[in-house]
């Protein structure tokens, strides 16, 4: 028994559909359309009732005026469609990332904690591999780190010890104000410096403890 006869009377969820080969999109497509299917090795097509959810990272409407992928399959699937960003647009990374420390250091089963270093190295990072590279990440640091507090000696290569940027000379700030990139930079490196206190970065920096 195939997947999709597997799936009857339920829910299908097919990863990665962008990368599907052409000819079997077009069987796919038959069996969406006439809610039925040829099994293999079979001559008479069984009725299946299936809900479909696919995935892609492909643009699939670029594909199909690449003439990649099916502009009947595509409209199809296409009832409903939701954009998750990539890791590296999310604003909510770093509890995200939190979250995921806590979490694999649970699953490995031993106690482990960012340092403010290692959590700046992180943030700093483009994540092109997504999801799965931060998991693996935070699964190697769990692994190597000592004291219960990953150190960015614990991380892979891709995320090195950085100091802070330096400041901008006065001519330089008194001529533009800083970009919101530059003033998250700076945020991020007195939060570091003062070991992620909200208070004494505040005093620090010259602001109210709410604007931190």
């Amino acid at each position: 028994q195939g997947l999709i006869e597997s799936a009857d009377g339920g829910t299908l969820f097919l990863d990665e559909i962008g990368d599907m080969p052409y000819a079997l999109q077009s069987r796919l497509l038959r069996v969406i359309a006439e809610r039925e299917l040829i099994p293999v090795g079979g001559t008479a097509p069984r009725p299946v009732d299936i809900k479909i959810i696919s995935a892609s990272h492909h643009d699939l409407r670029r594909l199909v005026a690449e003439g990649r992928f099916r502009e009947d399959l595509f409209y199809r699937l296409n009832a409903a469609s939701l954009t998750l960003p990539a890791l590296r647009e999310r604003t909510d990374f770093e509890w995200l990332l939190e979250r995921l420390v806590g979490e694999r250091a649970r699953l490995a089963g031993r106690p482990a904690k960012l340092s403010p270093a290692a959590r700046l190295a992180l943030i700093r990072h483009g994540w092109p591999g997504n999801v799965r590279e931060l998991v693996n990440a935070v699964d190697l640091a769990v692994a190597l780190c000592d004291d219960e507090t990953i150190q960015p000696t614990d991380l892979p290569d891709f995320a090195p010890v950085r100091t802070a940027p330096p400041a901008p000379s006065a001519s330089l700030v008194a001529l533009r104000a800083p970009s919101p990139e530059e003033e998250r930079a700076a945020l991020l490196a007195v939060l570091a410096a003062t070991g992620w206190n909200i208070s004494e970065a505040a005093r620090r920096l010259g602001v109210d403890r709410t604007t931190v």
